[in-house]
């Protein structure tokens, strides 16, 4: 028991489904000692609602106990499916308190619900994502998204961005920082010895040889061709339309595509509901559901934990894979 991992889990949105997913978490035993970051009242009252147990004694650093809550008070009252611009800062802190939390070692991983980016934006407080904002928040200068679901893996070279914006984001070095970055995370985290990597074009047909874009000709290839010449395996660019056939993803392990909605939408067809997103590149260890935060469906007590249940395992199994001496543990 002394030895099991502590996990936070922050609560996401207070209008969404967050408070719900968490009370549902709770209720299967994990090895591990979960730490809910959030309103305890809004827990315990989601709790009472769903007619659920929700046993998790106050977080003070040094229980034993395999639920815990770290109590991070809303500004506003909360009513399900109604954002509140007051409620932003409590969003942010809950995020604040896991990340810090994790770079001291207090938390050995931390898993977030989904927050709401338009409120909190609404707010005054700038925050385009997770992945960005953990970024900034661990001084990391290059991260990189990563969405599993199963077997297949589904990386972003840019992540929030206005697709007008895309292509003047994309450089050799960009391209060159993420693949390192990548078959890094995938050794070191996942487990896989020679990673292979499978590169989306940016423009349809790649480019069509300069015909659709030079992006791919000028910008892409080169970069790919440099890190070939160094020994990573990498196919690519390839046409986006082909990239997710069942003959290539057998022959690779992870998917780089260049923007946000050319690659997820396939990973959420498949696995949606049980993926996960996965900051690479952080100083700590960070999962996520793989949907946002349900308004439309908050408070009525049909929310589906899956992908919640599935960023928990991963977290876990992330964890396991550090070195004794890289893991911070009671």
């Amino acid at each position: 028991m002394h030895r099991l991992p502590r996990i936070a889990v922050t609560a996401g949105e207070p209008a969404g489904v967050g408070p719900e997913l968490c009370v549902r978490l709770a209720q299967q035993d994990y090895p591990a000692r979960l730490v809910f970051i959030g309103d305890k009242e809004l827990l315990r009252a989601t709790a009472d609602r769903l007619e659920l147990p929700f046993p998790a004694e106050t977080y003070d650093g040094g229980s034993m106990a395999r639920l815990q809550l770290l109590n991070v008070p809303a500004r506003a009252q909360t009513v399900p499916g109604q954002l509140n611009t007051a409620n932003a800062a409590y969003v942010l802190e809950t995020l604040e308190r896991a990340a810090d939390g994790c770079f001291r070692g207090q938390f050995q991983a931390m898993v977030t619900n989904p927050v709401h980016k338009g409120v909190i934006n609404d707010a005054g407080l700038p925050f385009t994502g997770h992945t960005e904002f953990l970024a900034q928040k661990t001084n990391t200068r290059k991260v990189v998204m990563l969405l599993a679901a199963g077997d297949l893996r589904v990386a972003l070279a840019t992540t929030h961005l206005p697709l007008s914006r895309v292509p003047e984001s994309i450089s050799r070095d960009m391209l060159d920082q993420t693949v390192r970055i990548l078959h890094r995370e995938l050794r070191v985290r996942f487990g896989i010895d020679q990673p292979r990597l499978l590169v989306c074009g940016l423009n349809p047909h790649a480019g069509e040889g300069g015909h659709l874009g030079r992006e791919d000709m000028d910008v892409i290839e080169p970069a790919m061709h440099a890190l070939r010449e160094q020994g990573f395996d990498i196919t690519g660019p390839v046409p986006a339309d082909t990239a997710f056939t069942p003959t290539m993803l057998a022959r690779h392990d992870v998917v780089l595509a260049m923007y946000h909605d050319q690659g997820l939408p396939v990973l959420k067809h498949v696995g949606f509901g049980n993926a996960v997103n996965v900051t690479l590149g952080l100083p700590i260890i960070r999962t996520s559901v793989d949907h946002g935060t349900a308004l439309d469906i908050a408070g009525s007590g049909s929310a589906d934990p899956g992908s919640l249940h599935a960023a928990t395992r991963l977290a876990l199994e992330l964890v396991a894979s550090q070195s004794p001496a890289a893991m911070a543990l009671d």
